[in-house]
């Protein structure tokens, strides 16, 4: 995380903001082109890396303006609407720079999966925009598991147990292709989900915890459980006030000069966590009749 943190700071500024807003276009001007000629995506735009390795570059760009939903206008418009709004919720969370990072590094790791299979078998699969928006709906999963969706438009289910299934499903269609010794395939269908992986790995916190930082959280800890938690910490053998401070951890920028932190607009209270824990820590929930 403090890689890209950095690379935020360096190259933030160039981040296309609300850029679901413009995928969500290219999708509506495949959709165009694929009611008036079916055939033209496949023949001309789909990632195709024999055609890529012989000079048809564009291919490596254009393949993601094919929507998923057929002709179906309904099911277009309800598409549309539901990667947008995951996009949004994305960039929101993350800013503009890393929700770019998240989606193109999507469509790179695509790529990479088709090369593989070609590599193999010398035949470009078919992804379109399969995988990145799995990748999309992974994270939304993680970030915001939660939030309810209406099933067949009736039934409310929470994101999290939708992330479940559709996870296990990926993992069939790997086990599949394993199965009938299509190694290739279930490689491709992992590094297709690339971005996420990262993502999700990376916001795990795996370090070795030293008996100095053990001792640290559990004190934070129970300061917090104690109500007495304060910007207030032991560094260097000096009582010092903090800026910032991790609500999970117990971290400061004293810790790391790199460290970022952020409030978190889902916790009841003025709770700030460091950038590993932002997006993985338990929301706070005031119990209904405190009044604190």
């Amino acid at each position: 995380m403090n890689f890209i943190n950095k690379l935020n700071r360096k190259y933030g500024r160039y981040a296309i903001s609300n850029l679901m807003f413009y995928i969500i276009l290219l999708y509506a001007a495949g959709f165009l082109i694929n009611m008036i000629n079916p055939a033209f995506y496949e023949t001309y735009l789909m990632l195709d890396i024999y055609k890529v390795l012989h000079g048809q570059i564009w291919r490596i760009f254009t393949f993601i303006i094919q929507p998923t939903s057929g002709n179906n206008i309904l099911f277009l418009a309800i598409e549309l609407y539901l990667y947008y709004m995951i996009g949004n919720a994305l960039e929101n969370a993350w800013g503009a720079f890393r929700f770019n990072l998240y989606y193109i590094s999507g469509i790179l790791f695509n790529i990479l999966a088709v090369i593989i299979v070609y590599i193999f078998t010398g035949q470009s699969i078919f992804l379109g925009l399969t995988y990145i928006n799995r990748s999309m709906f992974f994270a939304f999963a993680a970030l915001y598991p939660n939030v309810q969706f209406l099933l067949f438009f009736v039934i409310p289910v929470k994101v999290k147990y939708l992330g479940y299934i559709y996870g296990a499903y990926v993992l069939y269609e790997i086990f599949t292709a394993v199965m009938v010794k299509q190694y290739y395939v279930g490689i491709a269908i992992a590094v297709a989900l690339g971005n996420f992986l990262i993502y999700f790995l990376s916001t795990r916190n795996y370090k070795r915890i030293s008996p100095n930082e053990f001792k640290r959280k559990a004190n934070y800890k129970r300061q917090v459980n104690s109500g007495r938690g304060s910007n207030i910490v032991d560094f260097k053998g000096k009582k010092t006030i903090t800026r910032h401070k991790c609500a999970v951890c117990g971290r400061t920028e004293l810790d790391d000069e790199n460290l970022e932190f952020r409030f978190c607009s889902k916790c009841d209270g003025n709770y700030e966590y460091c950038m590993d824990h932002l997006f993985t820590h338990e929301h706070v929930r005031k119990a209904p009749n405190d009044q604190s």
